[in-house]
């Protein structure tokens, strides 16, 4: 059954592949079997190791076995060479469309997505206070909050997913030493989740995080990170299946009606 008869939508979601030149050849299956058990593919960072372009171009290689949408965001370590604009090139050039506060539909989901940033959860969240330099650290968690409000705030579907690379909860980075929880996500990226509730969140760069997690308002965060996957369910292939129920259609009236509706008005 294809998809624009199904009742539901499957995203396969993952993050933290940490694609390198050397990495040619070994992610083909694995994004065979994806492409395979979903009808869309969800990137959350850190897809490449040091932000090469050159690991850019193995990754868009291995993803070419891929046929359904992919869409991405990119992570810090995408960042790493300064060549981040580069890595969305080719990757678009790919087939790949990455999302930086935007925001697309898939299949009649809505998908809004953007990096975060660190910064911490809770009373631990660090503050505008003090020196320039932690001002500017926090103003960045800030901006990346309001740019996925931005996306979340542009979807008119009713179902929607928040694609993130940090985590916007402490509840999904339990695991980690509790020491790095600050620079694993911040708190500031669940705000925008409780004024525009999304069906699910997907991130990744908590390795030995949680799997699950919830928001305040009890939207599922789901932490997908390859290595904690694989680690977790080794048994299955290391990718998340997110299934949503598909928008049903406006009703359209048969052509006969629609004239006799028409006719009633005048």
């Amino acid at each position: 059954m294809g998809i624009e008869n199904s009742q539901t939508v499957r995203f396969a979601a993952v993050g933290d592949l940490h694609c390198r030149k050397e990495s040619a050849g070994t992610l083909r299956e694995f994004f065979a079997q994806a492409s395979h058990a979903a009808d869309a593919l969800l990137l959350c960072g850190d897809l490449t190791d040091y932000g090469l372009p050159e690991e850019a171009k193995v990754l868009a290689e291995e993803l070419g076995v891929v046929k359904v949408p992919i869409v991405a965001v990119l992570g810090n370590h995408d960042y790493e060479s300064g060549a981040h604009a580069d890595v969305i090139s080719i990757l678009t050039a790919g087939g790949v469309r990455v999302l930086d506060g935007e925001a697309c539909e898939i299949h009649g989901v809505g998908i809004a997505g953007a990096k975060g940033f660190c910064g911490g959860f809770g009373r631990g969240s660090l503050g505008p206070w003090g020196e320039l330099a932690i001002k500017q650290f926090v103003n960045e968690a800030i901006q990346e909050a309001l740019k996925l409000e931005s996306a979340l705030a542009k979807l008119r579907t009713a179902q929607r997913i928040a694609l993130l690379h940090y985590a916007p909860i402490a509840g999904t980075v339990e695991g980690e030493p509790l020491e790095i929880y600050p620079f694993l996500g911040s708190s500031r990226l669940e705000d925008p989740l409780v004024r525009y509730p999304v069906a699910a969140v997907v991130h990744g760069h908590a390795h030995r995080g949680t799997p699950e997690g919830k928001t305040v308002n009890g939207v599922p965060v789901y932490n997908v990170a390859r290595p904690l996957l694989l680690r977790t369910w080794p048994e299955r292939p290391p990718f998340r299946i997110l299934e949503l129920a598909r928008e049903a259609p406006p009703a359209v009236a048969p052509p006969h009606e629609r004239t006799q509706e028409t006719v009633s008005r005048v």
